[in-house]
């Protein structure tokens, strides 16, 4: 598959099967991330894989949807800010490691047949209790896996998309 096909057959899942998620898959979507670039290659990245029941219960009540408790697999990937990179400015890097990261791994679940849906408003301090986090490392993002019990429609970014010339300026701004 083209990588634009393939960019454009993943979608935001909220509803999964009540189906478990292949060990073998689910590894090759934990290494696309590992294998994700990030910032003078600090790698300030955790990958937390929760599949426990119990577990999935908690992580899911710090989130006001209920469609997050039927996913098979939740991954909450964090972030050691002590160990991300700082540009001279001060401006960290370790959420954009994580954002590359997940847009790795979601990619890699497309392409596996599962889908995934990036969530970020959860609450993150009860995330960090529960998961008992170090000092300065954050859950930035969960990451829901499953196999999709309904079907993304590719054609949707011709229309719930800005156009090209909308986003793309040549050799300056111009609005």
């Amino acid at each position: 598959m083209l990588f634009l096909e393939l960019a454009k057959k993943r979608y935001s899942v909220r509803s999964f099967k009540n189906v478990p998620v292949e060990q073998e898959k689910l590894l090759q979507i934990l290494e696309a991330g590992r294998v994700a670039p990030s910032a003078v290659n600090f790698q300030p990245l955790h990958f937390i894989v929760i599949r426990e029941k119990e577990m999935l219960e908690k992580i899911a009540a710090g989130y006001e949807r209920d469609w997050l408790r039927e996913a098979p697999v939740i991954i909450v990937v964090c972030v050691d800010y002590q160990k991300a990179w700082r540009r001279p400015d001060g401006k960290g890097h370790g959420d954009i490691d994580a954002a590359i990261a997940i847009d790795h791994m979601t990619l890699a679940a497309a392409e596996l047949g599962l889908g995934t849906c990036w969530i970020c408003n959860f609450d993150s301090m009860k995330t960090y209790k529960l998961l008992s986090l170090p000092p300065r490392t954050a859950a930035v993002a969960l990451l829901p896996l499953g196999y999709p019990a309904d079907q993304g429609n590719p054609d949707r970014h011709d229309t719930k998309r800005k156009k090209f010339d909308e986003l793309v300026h040549w050799d300056g701004y111009k609005a």
